[in-house]
């Protein structure tokens, strides 16, 4: 047996050894968690960005004393920035804000800009809770998982019924004696501990989100549906509702959308406390069945869960799919960080780079719309950019003979192609500047006026240049990506005009990679992993909805997020009375950015015809019709798998439809008869649209 000092002498070995870092991905987690650039952290430790990107990708580790250095900052950066999941170091959590060097976000936000309260240390102020009463259905969950932040212990939102029990995430039921919309605000606040941490170190906390049920409504004073063909319309109750009325004598204040779906209701910023919380009414259709199906018919506690889901996954609900798929983008880049005003010494807000700023920025004319006052005031007649998302069908007297002996049509859909698309994707971040016959530069992005027409294309396939796949007839004003297709096609392009932009980033990465997990975690929750064989795959594909449609629907609002988050950067005035040349609200954000839409969607459509191309040149099949990223096929059998091109080792070939369950991947859309798809085309619809056997709904990123 070892003697007591031959086992000291073993633990001061272990002690002597060199300090072990933890693993390269959770480097560059922390790094990216405290904001710092890689070419910062080089400065810092008097190295070259190669190296720090080498330590963070595993390629090589640092040396002492840089490794000791190194280890004491991820140390550091380890108990800031808890991985999530994890609670906090005591040491962080008890640190007073005074003792901080660098002033956090929220110390320089402005006076409108509310705060997240701190939640109440009192015990007596504390909401009772307790689990999900027996007498409801309850949500299946997974085991509870420690509060990331001490300051929302009960999670990001909650759904009150009308006997004042609020549903939160993980089973919780807090107690709310609201009766009022006042005191629901004030309780919120105060007693409920609901809200979330910010996403990213410059931005702000999530406001917390309170689901009324229908019974909820009509406790608190509302009407159980928008009464009336006006507040119908408007989506808003008027403004001498006994509610609204009683919110604003409560001197608390309404956004422009008033009391509607999704009420926003908030007060000025006290310091650093955040008054804000935003509501959202069941039966007044907050839920959209498109985007979230069957959610608004579920049990309050199983609601809870789906939002709570989607909340930590993606971003707590602020509005709709759309609207929180364009905050996503800002919670992840925020406008403004931090700075030191050298002349005073003070902490002052400035620009955060990467973002879009927080000032609007009007587009060039060919990336407006018609009744932009960019396009209206300048009397602009020279066209517009015409990059949307492919809706073609062949024409029918191209049909083969072979092709028409084939029993199926079997269509193939992209998952979350727009998605895909927004990956590593270089877009303006600047004004746009106006040159006559610039030089293309396919790293450059901006709107190019460009003759494309020469460009020769199989007739089989669609144009890659125009969504409905006819060949371009002369000049016309194209995105840098479609430019750089017919570049990459072997043909010459030379530019008559070009709005170029200077400063360009990888705006949407972030958008990017928050969407991307919390999609295929949320797959792989259903059962669909990335290490299924295809035929596994397709099996896994066809039953994931019914293995719990809970998270099928958090899986469906993901997919809605990333469509509708793209389409929110062109949205397009709405109401009768607008006149053109006016300007709409949607145009007093910075988000407002109808170009990067464009480089989007750009994108999506070439990697569409790319994939079309190859799968012609390695199976001789030309497709039969392409709505956005759906594309149909004949096909021998009715699987993929008959069809879709794979080496002789069984794996599926590059460059060609790929099955599998990340973005980018295809998975099956439908199958029906070669002869139905032939009646169809020939009646002059697209059978890409109906290949589910029923209506599909147009997506054009709107």
């Amino acid at each position: 047996m070892a003697s007591e000092e031959e086992l000291f002498a073993s633990v001061d070995a272990l002690l002597n050894e060199e300090p072990h870092l933890p693993p390269p991905a959770e480097r560059a987690r922390l790094r990216e968690a405290a904001g710092i650039t890689q070419a910062r952290l080089a400065a810092a430790l008097k190295t070259t960005t190669q190296s720090v990107k080498n330590w963070e990708n595993g390629r090589s580790e640092p040396k002492s004393p840089r490794l000791d250095a190194y280890q004491r900052l991820l140390n550091g950066w380890a108990a800031k920035y808890p991985a999530p999941g994890t609670a906090p170091t005591a040491s962080v959590a008890a640190s007073a804000p005074a003792a901080s060097t660098e002033p956090a976000a929220s110390r320089v936000e402005t006076a409108d800009d509310p705060q997240a309260p701190a939640v109440p240390a009192a015990a007596s102020v504390r909401p009772a809770f307790r689990t999900a009463a027996p007498s409801r259905r309850p949500a299946t969950k997974k085991a509870v998982q420690p509060a990331a932040d001490p300051r929302f212990p009960h999670g990001p939102l909650a759904v009150l019924d009308g006997d004042g029990c609020a549903y939160g995430v993980d089973g919780i039921v807090l107690d709310c004696p609201a009766t009022t919309v006042p005191e629901l605000v004030g309780w919120t606040l105060r007693e409920s501990g609901l809200g979330a941490p910010k996403l990213n170190r410059y931005g702000k906390d999530s406001d917390p989100l309170i689901v009324l049920t229908a019974a909820a409504a009509v406790k608190l004073g509302l009407p159980q549906c928008l009464e009336g063909h006006e507040q119908r319309r408007s989506l808003r109750l008027p403004e001498d509702h006994p509610v609204v009325k009683h919110v604003v004598q409560a001197k608390w204040r309404l956004t422009q959308r008033g009391f509607g779906p999704w009420a926003r209701i908030y007060r000025k910023a006290q310091g650093r406390d955040r008054q804000c919380v935003q509501l959202a009414i069941l039966s007044w259709d907050a839920l959209d069945e498109r985007s979230w199906p069957g959610v608004a018919e579920m049990e309050p506690a199983d609601i809870a869960r789906v939002l709570g889901v989607y909340a930590q996954r993606v971003i707590t609900p602020r509005g709709s799919t759309a609207v929180s798929g364009l905050e996503l983008m800002t919670a992840l880049r925020p406008p403004t960080r931090a700075v030191r005003d050298e002349a005073t010494g003070n902490w002052v807000p400035g620009h955060n780079p990467g973002s879009l700023g927080t000032e609007p920025m009007d587009p060039a004319p060919p990336e407006a719309t018609p009744e932009h006052p960019v396009v209206v005031d300048s009397g602009w007649t020279g066209g517009f950019l015409n990059e949307e998302a492919y809706q073609w069908v062949r024409p029918v007297g191209l049909l083969t003979d072979e092709e028409c002996t084939l029993p199926y049509a079997v269509g193939l859909d992209l998952n979350t192609a727009f998605l895909a698309a927004a990956a590593r994707l270089v877009v303006g971040l600047s004004a746009p500047d106006h040159f006559v016959g610039p030089k293309f530069n396919p790293k450059i992005p901006g709107s190019w006026l460009v003759d494309l027409s020469h460009v020769e294309v199989d007739p089989r396939l669609p144009s890659p240049f125009t969504p409905d796949g006819t060949r371009p007839t002369g000049p016309a004003w194209y995105q840098t990506h479609t430019v750089a297709y017919a570049q990459e096609l072997g043909y010459n392009v030379a530019p008559i005009e070009g709005y170029l932009r200077r400063e360009t980033g990888a705006y949407l990465d972030p958008w990017h990679d928050r969407l991307k997990t919390a999609y295929v975690d949320t797959l792989a929750d259903l059962g669909v992993t990335r290490d299924l064989d295809d035929r596994t795959f397709l099996e896994a594909m066809e039953r994931h909805k019914d293995v719990d449609p809970a998270l099928a629907a958090v899986l469906a609002a993901i997919k809605a997020t990333v469509k509708g988050g793209i389409g929110k950067l062109r949205e397009r005035p709405q109401g009768k009375r607008y006149k053109e040349g006016e300007r709409w609200p949607a145009l007093q954000r910075p988000t407002w950015r109808p170009d990067i839409r464009a480089a989007v969607i750009s994108k999506a459509r070439i990697n569409m015809h790319r994939k079309l191309t190859n799968m012609a040149k390695m199976t001789g099949l030309y497709p039969l019709a392409v709505l956005s990223d759906c594309v149909v096929y004949p096909s021998p059998g009715d699987s993929p798998l008959d069809f879709l091109p794979y080496a002789s080792s069984g794996k599926p070939q590059p460059g060609g439809f790929r099955l599998g369950p990340t973005p980018g991947l295809a998975k099956l859309e439908g199958v029906q008869s070669m002869l139905w798809a032939v009646d169809v085309m020939e009646q002059g619809y697209n059978p890409a649209r109906h290949i589910k056997g029923g209506d599909a709904v147009l997506d054009e990123g709107e």
